[in-house]
């Protein structure tokens, strides 16, 4: 696990940052963009990225005037424009980011917003209070009331819609501010709330790794996917076929990427029952609704281990492709369990063989591997569903399973 630290001068001391990550079991990598550091073209390997810079406390950025934007906003970012690419493709994958100084104002014009130079402001000291969004906020929980910190040149800020203010002060009303769910800017350095807002931080990229790695991984690829996949459709519609939903009833595509298995399910609820593709990744639903997806059923960006489903709603899961690549898949089973209906069944499908994919990395299929029927059929067991049938057949792989009774997905 990795996070990336784009400094903008040497200066900046980073050593309480690699403390908190190192506490974490994060690895950092650190580059100086004032010694011609380069910024990564994607964040293949990345799990938090960190954009750190402006002027020293007291001084100034430079030529470029307050905090070194020079008016940047919008699509025109200038001299910034690498680190404003970087940090718009990790608000698209939902790679945690934490902005600090400039890099909350290079985070804010990136999600949307824009940064201009402000007036000069003389020395002395602001008292920066946390707003009353911060009680609930993930890194702002529990940071004390107020600071004091040294009073820098600020950049005139406009955060983008939908943003949330979590500290400021009366020379300026955002001094930190949260954007979606995985990005943060801190426009001041106070140690007390450095130490609590990094360690934070930390926690959160170590928790969040494995999403971090399949989004970034899944975001890059959204766009070509259905059109690389497009043979595999056929294969996707037999498998449904196998399923024995009838109208009127509810079906789940887990894991759905494109939603290509969508309009089968839909063909077997028909009108009047429904159905829904989830996916972690949301650049992913992006291009399932831009190939028609939404007229066979809705789409939610979710965690397929932490369902928002009610219990016992669902009729029928299909599911391509996914169990064995989470990093905990025993739990997901129950958690599919749970959001069954007493009658479920569950069909886990590949549109290749164990053997056929172990081949592509030179390697016979391991016979540790989950889907493997030996340790597939008790894993299914312990969550509380029946197999019922299993087919490893030279170009696919099929297991469906049935829920055993209530009582065993508690």
């Amino acid at each position: 696990m990795a996070v990336f630290i784009l400094r903008h001068a040497r200066g900046e001391d980073l050593s309480g940052a690699e403390a908190a990550f190192a506490a974490e079991g994060l690895v950092t990598r650190a580059v100086t963009a004032s010694d011609g550091g380069c910024v990564p073209g994607d964040l293949s390997g990345v799990d938090g990225l960190v954009v750190i810079g402006g002027a020293p406390e007291g001084g100034s950025s430079g030529p470029s005037g307050p905090s070194g934007l020079s008016g940047l906003s919008g699509p025109d970012v200038g001299v910034r424009g690498a680190e404003v690419g970087l940090l718009r493709a990790a608000l698209v994958a939902e790679v945690p980011v934490l902005g600090v100084r400039e890099g909350a104002e290079l985070l804010a014009v990136a999600a949307g917003g824009s940064a201009a130079p402000g007036p000069e402001e003389g020395s002395g000291w602001d008292d920066v209070g946390v707003t009353p969004a911060a009680d609930s906020d993930p890194l702002f929980a529990g940071a004390a009331g107020r600071q004091r910190v040294p009073r820098t040149p600020l950049a005139s800020l406009r955060l983008p819609d939908g943003a949330v203010v979590l500290a400021s002060c009366d020379r300026d009303p955002v001094r930190a501010f949260r954007v979606g769910g995985s990005a943060w800017g801190i426009r001041f350095r106070a140690d007390a709330w450095q130490e609590h807002v990094l360690g934070r931080f930390a926690a959160l990229v170590a928790a969040r790794a494995e999403r971090t790695a399949t989004r970034t991984f899944f975001t890059r690829r959204a766009d070509a996917w259905e059109e690389r996949f497009a043979y595999q459709t056929p294969a996707y519609e037999a498998a449904v076929a196998r399923m024995r939903l009838g109208p009127g009833r509810r079906a789940l595509d887990l894991g759905c990427g494109t939603g290509r298995a969508m309009p089968a399910l839909r063909a077997l609820v028909g009108p009047t029952g429904s159905v829904l593709g989830v996916d972690v990744t949301h650049a992913m639903l992006v291009a399932a609704a831009r190939h028609g997806r939404t007229r066979h059923g809705g789409l939610l960006t979710a965690d397929c281990t932490r369902l928002p489903l009610p219990t016992a709603s669902i009729h029928g899961i299909f599911s391509a492709g996914l169990l064995d690549h989470l990093p905990a898949p025993r739990a997901a089973l129950r958690e599919w369990a749970r959001v069954s209906a007493p009658d479920g069944e569950l069909l886990l499908f590949h549109p290749s063989s164990r053997a056929e994919r172990a081949a592509r990395h030179g390697l016979a299929p391991s016979p540790d591997d989950l889907l493997a029927e030996p340790n597939l059929r008790p894993a299914l067991r312990s969550a509380g569903w029946r197999l019922t049938e299993y087919e490893d057949d030279p170009h696919s792989f099929i297991a469906l399973a049935t829920l055993r009774s209530p009582r065993a997905t508690r």
